[in-house]
C-alpha cells in the first residue's frame, strides 16, 4: 500500500454522495467522466485519504475498455470486458458515481444474470507499451478465435465448426 503523503491522513472508507454505498480500498468503482456522453470509467480503489481541509481523494488503478487500448476492440471482446492497467491516478472522491464488480473471466461466464454493475477482466494491460498479460487467450474452435461470452457459442462464425 502507498505511503500517506505529508498533510494527508488515511481513511478506511468513503460514502458516495447521495447514497448509502460505502467504498473501501479494494472496491471497484464507476468514476464520472468529464464528458457526460461517455460511459463511466472503471477503477479499483487503492487508497482513500483526506487533507487538512477534509478534501477526500482516492488513489485508483484504472481499467481500460478494449476501444481505449492499442489495437482497439476486437471481435472476441465482450461488451463488459475490461483490462486492468498499470495506470494509477489520484482523483477527487466526489467523482465516484457508484460501485461495480469486476469478475474474473471464469466467474463472469458462470453468472446466471449479468447486471449493469458486472464487468470482467481476463487481461492486464501496459498502457505505455500496449502489451497484454497474458499475451495469448484460450481459443475454443478450429479457427482459433477466443471465446466472447456475449455470444452463445453454437457454431463458429469463422470456420462453421461446432
Amino acid at each position: 500500500m502507498a505511503k500517506t503523503r505529508p498533510g494527508k491522513r488515511d481513511l478506511d472508507s468513503y460514502t458516495i454522495r447521495g447514497t448509502n454505498k460505502v467504498v473501501r480500498a479494494g472496491d471497484c468503482v464507476l468514476m464520472r467522466p468529464s464528458d457526460n456522453n461517455t460511459a463511466p470509467y472503471v477503477a479499483v480503489v487503492e487508497k482513500i485519504e483526506a487533507d487538512n481541509r477534509n478534501n477526500i481523494s482516492v488513489r485508483v488503478r484504472w481499467y481500460y475498455r478494449p476501444e481505449e487500448s492499442r489495437g482497439g476492440r476486437r471481435q472476441f471482446h465482450g461488451a463488459k470486458e475490461l483490462f486492468l492497467s498499470d495506470h494509477y491516478d489520484v482523483q477527487s472522491a466526489h467523482t465516484i458515481e457508484g460501485k461495480c464488480i469486476v469478475h474474473t473471466f471464469k466467474n463472469y461466464t458462470k453468472l446466471e444474470n449479468v447486471g449493469a454493475e458486472d464487468y470482467y477482466c481476463r487481461f492486464e494491460y501496459n498502457a505505455a507499451t500496449g502489451a497484454f498479460i497474458p499475451d495469448r487467450v484460450a481459443v475454443y474452435c478450429k479457427c482459433e478465435m477466443p471465446y466472447n461470452p456475449d455470444d452463445l457459442m453454437v457454431q463458429c462464425e469463422g470456420c462453421k465448426d461446432w
